[in-house]
């Protein structure tokens, strides 16, 4: 039995009930799940958690299933990983880095909206699933949609990461290539998702999709013991993933998991596509439209459907916003990497370029507990790098050649 009581408008607070809605008929503000968390309080403890499988279906009766999941059961709970070398390398007391570089099954946090969203497609009888993408989320429905044997349509902006693309088509979507950036393929989808009855998972199946995120918060109060650091840096697209961080986190407080929180949030975003940043520096709640122009394109979404919400939950929380330039975000890129071992594709060194620039303009002081959002694999994104780092060093296969290329360097 779910704890679903239905939808409610995040705007005018009218009610709806549990279909493939996304949009108030009203006020067209969004729709979110709204939950009964009386009964969610008498049936969850920490004990009760604890004791469950390490996956993000741990803490389902915060998620917006009737039933038992059926997608993603090897999905979430990635590691939280306390970051000395890099602590050293800022000069703070301590960092933390929750890394979903390595969820399962294609190395981003999408795979825990996806696995939410297509479960819950699957409740409401779906056989075919969609969705507009910038990338990580084209690679995980696609996989996940082949594991639940449901059929798939992608939609991606044609000069989307090589990587990205082969990690859709390895998994046999119908995958389209759409001349235009994210905004303008989203849009079409929206027509499209007029026409056909598919579950678009960022469009009609979006409030529930949105919820996937939530267990990412969740999992970073657990993994420190229950409790929240005080500052917390994401990485923003379309503005879901901290709004749903910082709702999971006020959730865990309602239902007396962990205590009080005094935690502050922080918006990342490239210099090429900043609109919610730039909000929250103007303290402007009108999010203005941008044209991307950054090589972060997984979080190059210049008109954020949830832009309003990210710029409330930075405001709520005491936070603040930043934005680093293209070369900044390979230099935080080869820095995690030199330093934690950590291969993070762009958005990662937007988070923390951004956390070592808010660091050093005193923002986040530094000796208080920070943790970074690192949300997908460098694999995805080599491109950026190519050109960045170092090359072999060649020899022939011998020793002479060793020790005259390389033996010889490290005498000296």
């Amino acid at each position: 039995m779910g704890y679903v009581k239905g939808l409610r408008c995040r705007e005018c607070g009218r009610g709806y009930p549990k279909e493939s809605l996304y949009v108030c008929e009203y006020c067209f503000g969004p729709l979110e799940v709204d939950y009964d968390y009386e009964g969610i309080k008498e049936k969850l403890n920490k004990e009760v958690i604890e004791y469950r499988a390490k996956n993000l279906w741990r803490y389902r009766e915060l998620l917006p299933l009737d039933g038992e999941p059926t997608v993603g059961l090897e999905s979430g709970f990635t590691p939280l990983i306390r970051a000395v070398n890099l602590e050293k390398a800022l000069g703070v007391k301590e960092l933390y880095i929750k890394d979903d570089s390595v969820n399962h099954p294609t190395l981003s946090f999408k795979d825990r909206v996806v696995a939410v969203a297509l479960s819950k497609a699957k409740e409401f009888g779906f056989d075919t699933v969609a969705c507009a993408s910038t990338g990580n989320l084209a690679n995980s429905v696609a996989a996940q949609a082949a594991i639940a044997n449901l059929k798939r349509y992608i939609f991606i902006p044609a000069d989307l990461e090589l990587g990205k693309i082969v990690g859709t088509l390895i998994f046999n979507p119908i995958l389209v290539a759409v001349e235009g950036n994210y905004d303008q393929v989203n849009r079409l989808c929206s027509e499209i998702a007029k026409r056909h009855k598919w579950a678009f998972v960022n469009i009609n199946i979006r409030p529930y999709y949105a919820e996937g995120s939530k267990t990412f918060g969740y999992e970073i109060a657990e993994q420190l013991g229950w409790k929240a650091p005080r500052n917390i840096i994401v990485p923003c697209a379309g503005g879901s993933l901290i709004t749903k961080i910082w709702k999971g986190l006020k959730e865990l407080q309602n239902l007396e998991l962990i205590d009080r929180i005094d935690t502050k949030i922080y918006a990342a975003q490239a210099t090429g596509c900043a609109p919610i940043v730039t909000g929250i520096k103007e303290n402007s709640d009108i999010i203005r439209p941008v044209k991307p122009n950054t090589i972060a394109r997984s979080l190059a979404i210049g008109n954020p459907a949830d832009g309003i919400y990210a710029f409330r939950t930075v405001k709520e929380s005491g936070g603040w916003a930043e934005d680093v330039s293209d070369d900044e975000i390979v230099e935080a890129m080869k820095l995690l990497a030199a330093t934690q071992g950590i291969f993070t594709e762009t958005a990662g060194g937007v988070t923390l370029g951004v956390t070592k620039k808010l660091i050093e303009q005193g923002r986040i002081p530094k000796d208080e507990s920070i943790l970074i959002c690192i949300t997908g694999n460098g694999l995805k994104t080599q491109e950026a790098v190519t050109e960045k780092i170092g090359k072999p060093i060649k020899i022939n296969p011998n020793i002479a050649s060793f020790e005259e290329n390389i033996g010889r360097e490290r005498r000296m």
